[in-house]
């Protein structure tokens, strides 16, 4: 099956570079990457040269404020794979990444990950080479209590990786309940289902509500159903101060969301459909 890689990204062409290094030790070979770049810098073009064995498609898009709604939905235009995963573009995949989506894929689902945040010190760590992402992913393990003592926000526990439908799968975590809910930087579906509810919502404008929030009710009222790969598909993110944003509208676009929901408009207001 051909996979569409989708990695969202904003000006840390660093970041992009770990990614895109990641990329090439992937276990499963069939997919491609887009990136979906939310500006047009020319800094991102030294770090894409070096990939020529990796099938990248670069899109972007004149800086207007957030626009990664947007940038996604050309991606998922653009898209070749018939299978899709979303990622952000500081967050860095495990080595099996892509695999463990495509064996915990099925019609019907969408498939919801979750990320490590890496504190400050391990990410500088990763960013300056001198802590390798490969042999945080394939040894996880030997990082951890690194990794939870320079933590800030936690979640070291979803770093540990084990194989789909094996026996810690099978007999303890199919058992366990887990959260579901989608997170914009981690989360997969077949490119025939985002089609069915016309893509992202664009008319969230600069709201981060359209990144998952949205998607996800639309996604089950559309009729699919939502599947954690928590500890199967992973990937760290890089730390960094979180950013203090002032929504335009916010209040009014999440009554918008709710009044939306209510009706049961699962698709997008301002999607797919819409673009020129």
């Amino acid at each position: 099956m051909k996979v569409s890689l989708i990695i969202a990204v904003y000006k840390d062409y660093e970041a992009l570079d770990i990614i895109l290094e990641q990329l090439l030790v992937q276990t499963y070979k069939d997919f491609e990457v887009i990136v979906a770049e939310d500006a047009c810098g020319d800094g991102i073009y030294s770090i894409l040269n070096k990939y020529d064995d990796l099938e990248i498609t670069h899109l972007s898009q004149e800086d207007k404020g957030i626009r990664k709604m947007r940038s996604q939905n050309r991606a998922v235009k653009a898209a070749k794979g018939e299978y899709l995963i979303f990622i952000d573009g500081d967050c860095i995949p495990y080595h099996n990444f892509i695999e463990a989506h495509v064996l915990s894929a099925s019609e019907g689902i969408v498939l919801s990950g979750r990320r490590v945040n890496l504190g400050p010190r391990y990410s500088q760590g990763i960013r300056d080479g001198k802590i390798s992402s490969e042999d945080v992913s394939r040894n996880y393990l030997k990082h951890f209590f690194p990794i939870f003592l320079d933590g800030k926000e936690g979640h070291a526990e979803s770093g540990f990786s084990f194989p789909v439908g094996g026996i810690v799968d099978r007999f303890i975590i199919s058992k366990l309940s887990r959260s579901t809910s989608i997170l914009g930087c981690n989360f997969s579906c077949y490119k025939d289902d985002i089609i069915s509810i016309n893509g992202f919502d664009e008319s969230y404008g600069e709201t981060a509500i359209g990144d998952d929030t949205d998607i996800e009710w639309r996604f089950l009222i559309y009729g699919m159903k939502l599947k954690s790969v928590k500890n199967f598909a992973n990937v760290f993110h890089l730390y960094h101060e979180k950013r203090n944003r002032v929504f335009k509208d916010y209040d009014e676009k999440l009554e918008l969301m709710r009044d939306r929901k209510q009706k049961g408009l699962f698709r997008a207001a301002s999607g797919l459909d819409e673009m020129s």
